[in-house]
């Protein structure tokens, strides 16, 4: 049984999106290496706050149909470069209870153990929605510190906890929540002054029509450079702060949108993510853009959990695009490129998409090309009765040559991901494409 200690992959819960015959000895085996994971491996990988994604890949290839020896090796491969994990402290987690002392250790890396002590104890006492609701959802000082804390971190703990309610596993869950409260809160002002700006404000734009714009304004395209350390900190939300809001404020989510709207966020990221391409270099995706496109499954998951209210659906919901508009501003919006991709030459051109799970597979790497063409897969399938809506850009048979894109991409030469593929410095490093691709 899943617990907040035990992790036990389950042939019920598989995905959100999952190949049919998924065999329980894979199930068995990817509970074993998570359990591993859980007990014996911090969630940051270095001092420098990189995070472990183990608990990320093994899931994604389970559900991508991966066999027993697939996981183990890929979790063999990782765990290699993994710090230990520490021991908890009882009088810590006991003055967690406190919300002054809760507040005072947010963004402290040292107390991610006593975080995750704490919200396992939460887990066990009340049960896993029960302390979903409370410890994050709320709407109190406490809760929202941590709402927004998991779209830091380029929104690595709210793809933790994505990970943790779509297959079922409170373990994970107190883990992204833990791993949350460790990140800095930068990004709470932009998200919770856009919140209020949303609501005073009568214009509505899709995603798409607030791309457009972004891309012919030049402060607030222009606002990250080159050199900043964190281009959404350093750049945006530095230098264009209220102009960031502005725009963003203009998408909002109804009570009675949340499927649409949950669509068109994955499309939207899809677009700009796939379409930022740069020829004649290499196809590359961008590394900070992906991470839009891989988180984009959970919130279909989030829609299916009736534990969570409405009103607490739209809030996540309208954060994730909110922070996707950011990002994309944040690598210099570049136009994203429709043609590169519907004019695409896979390397194998008859491969399906059965054929690419396969690749992906096979793939060595920390899991984030399986989170993207799981992703892909599944904004295929969410955005399908949408194929005529201008709001949705990418449609019909581009989903299946994207995914060729991401393996193809992955699999050449060079770095795996371009990082920040709205600077041409970004793309100094990669070959031109063979002439026959252009």
């Amino acid at each position: 049984m899943a617990t907040a200690s035990n992790i036990q992959l389950s042939l019920a819960h598989c995905g959100e999106y999952h190949v049919p015959d998924i065999t329980t000895e894979s199930a068995v085996m990817g509970s074993e290496v998570l359990q591993e994971n859980h007990e014996m491996h911090h969630i940051f990988f270095n001092q420098s706050g990189f995070h472990n994604h183990i608990a990320h890949h093994i899931p994604t290839v389970f559900a991508l149909g991966a066999s027993p020896a697939a996981i183990r090796k890929h979790y063999q491969n990782n765990k290699s470069y993994q710090r230990p994990s520490k021991t908890s402290h009882r009088d810590v987690v006991r003055d967690l209870h406190d919300p002054a002392v809760f507040l005072k250790h947010l963004g402290q890396e040292a107390y991610y153990s006593d975080y995750l002590a704490f919200y396992q104890d939460q887990i066990d006492l009340h049960g896993c929605e029960e302390a979903v609701n409370n410890c994050l959802l709320r709407d109190d000082e406490c809760a929202n510190a941590i709402l927004v804390r998991m779209y830091a971190g380029f929104l690595h703990p709210i793809i933790h906890l994505g990970f943790g309610i779509e297959f079922n596993q409170p373990a994970i869950i107190a883990e992204a929540l833990a791993q949350a409260a460790v990140h800095e809160g930068w990004i709470g002002p932009f998200l919770l002054e856009t919140e209020k700006a949303a609501a005073g404000t009568q214009v509505s734009r899709s995603l798409v029509e607030i791309l457009d714009q972004i891309r012919t304004d030049p402060k607030l395209r222009m606002a990250a450079h080159w050199d900043d350390d964190n281009k959404v900190r350093d750049g945006i939300l530095a230098r264009a702060p209220n102009d960031m809001v502005k725009y963003a404020a203009q998408w909002k989510v109804g009570l009675d949108e949340l499927e649409a709207k949950t669509a068109e966020m994955t499309n939207a990221a899809v677009y700009f993510t796939g379409g930022a391409q740069h020829p004649p270099k290499q196809i590359k995706f961008d590394f900070y853009y992906m991470h839009c496109v891989n988180s984009s499954i959970f919130f279909s998951s989030f829609l299916k959990q009736s534990w969570i209210t409405a009103g607490n659906k739209v809030r996540l919901l309208q954060f994730k695009g909110w922070l996707d508009l950011a990002m994309y501003t944040s690598r210099r919006a570049p136009e994203p490129l429709l043609d590169e991709i519907v004019h695409y030459r896979p390397k194998h051109p008859d491969g399906s998409w059965d054929e690419i799970f396969k690749r992906v597979i096979e793939h060595e790497d920390d899991g984030h090309a399986s989170k993207l063409v799981r992703a892909l897969k599944h904004g295929q399938q969410i955005c399908k009765p949408h194929k005529d809506d201008p709001r949705f850009r990418v449609k019909d048979h581009m989903w299946l040559s994207l995914a060729h894109m991401a393996i193809d991409s992955v699999e050449d030469t060079g770095d795996p991901w371009v990082r920040s593929a709205g600077f041409d410095e970004a793309w100094e490093k990669y070959e031109d494409r063979p002439r026959a691709q252009l």
